[in-house]
């Protein structure tokens, strides 16, 4: 009796010593799968990263031109990035990644801004820096993604989607801050960037002749049609190039913005 005890101790303990081995191996595999899904986060290099080529070289110039004329008048950093997939990344968790990895605003002010488009999963992130949530706030980049982008992305117009969207950032957050933004210069020492892009925008409205009345995007099904300062910059041309690259200034973020499709 005392064996046929002894016996079926040993035969629990096996059994229990397997269960849990099985059970390690079980979560060693969900973490190293969870962890192989997180894509790489790209070091952002400049205010407008496409690894789609979504947008033609004049187009990203001429956005880049505009986003650093707009940090050196408000200190607001915006950078968009477009990628192609996530993979089985949750796009909340990667928007926050590349932000904090970026160091996107600056230190203390907290004033940066990721517009993250991803490509073919269809997805659409705006981040927002601690600082600036007061004025763009999540019903608002909302707004911006369900009326402005998600209309244009769906047609086809990646690029207009991306300049009002951009344009639609600007205005409201282009008050928050005032001044002590990074200067840039063009590297052969030219005009002061925000004058180029005065003189773009007055040469856009002169060569067209028009001067029409600016509309609100909010609650608009197109998107916002306006002939508004951002857009000026874009008219057509070869993009204003050789302008510095980007780099963070140490600001946080907390989870703010949102997140949409089309």
């Amino acid at each position: 009796m005392k064996l046929f005890v002894l016996t079926q101790r040993r035969k629990d303990a096996k059994e229990i010593f397997f269960a849990s081995s099985h059970l390690c191996v079980i979560y060693f595999l969900l973490f190293t799968t969870s962890y192989a899904q997180k894509i790489d986060v790209p070091k952002l290099e400049r205010y407008v990263t496409d690894q789609t080529n979504t947008l033609l070289s004049s187009e990203t110039q001429r956005l880049e031109q505009a986003l650093i004329s707009f940090e050196e008048q408000t200190s607001n950093q915006i950078t968009v990035l477009i990628i192609p997939t996530l993979g089985e990344e949750s796009l909340e968790d990667y928007s926050i990644r590349v932000a904090e990895k970026n160091l996107i605003g600056q230190k203390k002010r907290d004033n940066g801004i990721l517009f993250l488009i991803v490509k073919d999963d269809r997805k659409i992130r705006i981040e927002v820096g601690y600082g600036l949530e007061g004025v763009l706030t999540d019903a608002l980049t909302s707004e911006i993604i369900r009326n402005i982008i998600a209309p244009n992305f769906r047609d086809g117009n990646y690029s207009i989607g991306i300049f009002y969207a951009v344009d639609a950032i600007m205005q409201a957050t282009k008050g928050e801050y005032i001044g002590a933004g990074k200067k840039h210069r063009s590297r052969n020492g030219g005009n002061d960037s925000v004058l180029i892009y005065i003189i773009a925008i007055i040469a856009f409205f002169l060569f067209n002749g028009i001067f029409r009345k600016r509309r609100g995007f909010i609650g608009s099904s197109r998107g916002w049609n306006s002939s508004g300062m951002f857009l000026g910059g874009f008219g057509g041309g070869s993009g204003f190039g050789g302008f510095g690259g980007f780099s963070g200034g140490g600001g946080s973020f907390g989870g703010g913005g949102a997140s949409g499709s089309w």
